[in-house]
């Protein structure tokens, strides 16, 4: 399987010509979601969820398919009748070829004022788990973690935490956006020295193979 890093917290994933797309939110370049088969959105925050790259990815392809909680495919789903799917926790399904299992329930906590929102993590064919807005720690061993290293809702002693409680073989960061450059090189030596697995940062457009 190949994975392509797009922007902020959307990845790409790649298998026997088949196309799986992670949250592409408003940070996301608008071609990340072009020749999707499956779409997966872990919550409606804009961050991860833009209708328009949506709508964009399923009129480009009569075929692709939406996979996510109720907030947000209530959102769309009356324009693509049959192809917005509602999932939650502990759901399972194939699509396109891909076998998902749906983890967690609820946005991390960004203040105790702002009511919690629901947020579903995706596990994709058993060894890539992308959390969304949570840290959420699947009761299914993980081979690579998509790992939310910068958020308003986190601080890197809770990542390096999360990255030793799922104990992946590897993680790479999403949820970057907000983290600069001059930053990224402390994040790198710190969460790669105390988490405890290989930490590795693609730059958006990049790949590697699973």
């Amino acid at each position: 399987m190949k994975l392509t890093k797009k922007s902020h917290a959307c990845v790409r994933l790649e298998k026997d010509g088949r196309t799986l797309v992670l949250d592409p939110g408003m940070f996301t370049e608008e071609d990340a979601v072009l020749g999707a088969d499956v779409l997966l959105v872990t919550h409606e925050h804009a961050d991860h969820f833009d209708e328009g790259r949506l709508r964009a990815a399923l009129e480009a392809n009569e075929a692709a398919e939406i996979w996510t909680l109720r907030s947000v495919a209530e959102k769309i789903s009356a324009a693509f009748p049959g192809r917005v799917h509602t999932v939650g926790h502990g759901d399972a399904f194939t699509a396109a070829g891909f076998d998902v299992q749906v983890h967690g329930e609820l946005h991390a906590v960004i203040h105790p004022d702002i009511p919690r929102i629901t947020n579903v993590g995706f596990l994709v064919d058993g060894a890539v788990f992308h959390p969304g807005d949570a840290l959420t720690v699947p009761d299914h061993p993980v081979d690579t973690l998509l790992l939310p290293v910068m958020a308003p809702w986190n601080k890197i002693s809770e990542v390096i935490d999360y990255v030793r409680e799922v104990k992946p073989r590897r993680a790479y960061d999403i949820h970057d956006a907000l983290l600069t450059d001059l930053a990224r090189p402390i994040y790198d030596r710190q969460i790669g020295e105390l988490g405890g697995t290989r930490h590795a940062r693609l730059a958006s457009g990049a790949s590697a193979e699973l």
